[in-house]
């Protein structure tokens, strides 16, 4: 919509401003040897020398277990409290990368697939998505062979790019950043003529994904599952980092007469993910597991809901125990005859 150039002051003060606001602000934050999301009040907790938080922002609207209702039984009478979408709050999610922010788009679709989900996408609307363009990278990150990039937009209300002289790019891309911006940033000139790209992390092109797509059509029954799967723990960490995995279970928190229903994560990796009560498995061996993980994100998804599963984050490569390198795996894909 707009670009602006502010100086980095500017850009504190616009930060503390929102803190005064009492606004709910999460950002990056280092915890020992990690950088994880916390919610801050003082811009000098947010993390500066960092490529990528260990887990991702999907959680701020798909938490790790949340009430989907409670219910109190009073002989044959039962009464359904259902969770309370108007006490969620606010929320700024500030320096997330853009692989985070463009992770929120296959969420969205899969939350209203074939159905409406209410609070995810109360969460969802209440939340504003402030990227940090990407000054730096490693040899995990591979936003760029998904369409993605280090200064990729998409998902993103507002991107800042960060400049040699510790002043920044501001661009405002959506009405809601707009009304933020217009709120709380008083002091700026406009940047038509700032070329942003020289200052990003240079993302190699690893693969081609419309040419893994095109092969995983005709790869249900390859041998390369077996072959990529032999060390996998199923420890299910890769589902959990991920910003665009969304498998959950239902489970019932029961105490006598009272009780929740309350939805967490899960993931296809688990060997009782598709336990039958019959003691059936349909996929009883790791490498129909991960046939199933690649074949979700990169075919499945795409055909039902138009986005691809994956960002290039490489959050699954840096956190999984026994190097299950999926970049390494994709290349191997999309190269196979």
């Amino acid at each position: 919509m707009e670009n602006l150039h502010i100086s980095k002051s500017s850009l504190q003060e616009w930060f503390h401003q929102m803190v005064k606001k009492e606004m709910h602000i999460f950002a990056p934050v280092h915890s020992g040897d990690k950088v994880d999301f916390k919610r801050v009040t003082s811009y000098d907790e947010v993390a500066t020398d960092y490529v990528q938080t260990t887990q991702s922002a999907k959680r701020f609207a798909f938490p790790k277990t949340e009430v989907l209702f409670s219910y109190q039984k009073d002989g044959k009478e039962a009464t359904l409290q259902e969770a309370d979408i108007n006490a969620i709050p606010e929320t700024i999610l500030w320096k997330i990368r853009p692989c985070d922010a463009a992770g929120f788009a296959p969420l969205s679709g899969i939350f209203n697939w074939d159905y409406k989900d209410k609070l995810y996408n109360a969460r969802r609307e209440k939340m504003t998505l402030i990227s940090f363009s990407c000054a730096q990278c490693d040899e995990s990150c591979f936003c760029t062979s998904v369409h993605g990039g280090p200064g990729n937009t998409a998902g993103s209300d507002i991107q800042i790019t960060e400049l040699p002289d510790q002043s920044a790019l501001v661009e405002v891309l959506t009405a809601k950043g707009k009304a933020l911006v217009k709120f709380f940033v008083k002091e700026y000139t406009p940047a038509e003529e700032i070329d942003k790209e020289q200052y990003l992390a240079s993302v190699p092109t690893r693969f081609n994904v419309d040419n893994v797509r095109e092969k995983l059509a005709g790869a249900f029954d390859s041998p390369v599952w077996k072959q990529q799967s032999e060390r996998c723990l199923g420890c299910g960490a890769c589902a959990y980092v991920c910003p665009t995995c969304a498998c959950f279970d239902i489970q019932e928190d029961a105490k006598g007469s009272s009780g929740h229903r309350v939805r967490c994560w899960d993931s296809c990796g688990f060997s009782l993910f598709t336990l039958h009560t019959s003691g059936h498995n349909p996929r009883p061996t790791q490498s129909a597991r991960w046939r199933q993980r690649i074949l979700h994100k990169f075919s499945y998804m795409p055909e039902r809901i138009q986005e691809t599963g994956c960002t290039g984050c490489g959050r699954c490569s840096r956190a999984c125990p026994v190097d299950m390198n999926i970049l390494e795996h994709l290349i191997s894909i999309s190269s196979h005859e």
